[in-house]
């Protein structure tokens, strides 16, 4: 696996969610498993079959939350922003609705457009990056091709 570009508050995020699933989750499923084994015939066993998927959800989380850490780059702040890149946030304009968005530009582990986390390798976090304040950029999106104006890039606090 080649080399995962993080920002300092993603591996923190990250770390935070392999803690929560090893010492809170794992055992809170495990126990679950075991209650549902005192119900009886497993083969009809819906809390157990519920508990078991559960499991196996969580241990394959646990597993490609390693493997990201494993391979996970800290990308230092940027300290003189030009132009788009991990750790930067953008803000820009579509120039056909006129509406005004702002996006920090992560890592795709990291991303999490709800809450404003773009990743780079999205449509638009790939379609930014390399521009910078005033240029006009075409972005394919599922959606369709949107054309956006950059108006500010600066280091994510």
């Amino acid at each position: 696996m080649a080399k995962i570009e993080l920002t300092a508050s993603g591996l923190q995020e990250l770390e935070a969610e392999l803690a929560e699933l090893i010492e809170v989750r794992r055992p809170a499923v495990v126990e679950r498993i075991a209650q549902a084994k005192g119900f009886g015939d497993l083969s009809e066993n819906s809390e157990y079959d519920d508990a078991k998927n559960e499991q196996g959800f969580i241990e394959s989380r646990i597993v490609e939350v390693e493997s990201i850490l494993s391979h996970a780059v800290v990308v230092k702040p940027p300290s003189n922003v030009k132009t788009v890149k991990i750790g930067t946030t953008v803000t820009f304009t579509d120039t056909g609705t006129r509406k005004q968005q702002t996006f920090d530009i992560v890592a795709s582990a990291n991303a999490n457009p709800m809450k404003g986390l773009m990743s780079d390798e999205s449509p638009i976090g790939a379609g930014l990056l390399g521009k910078k304040e005033g240029d006009k950029v075409e972005l394919k999106t599922p959606a369709g091709i949107m054309t956006v104006k950059i108006n500010k890039v600066k280091a994510t606090k």
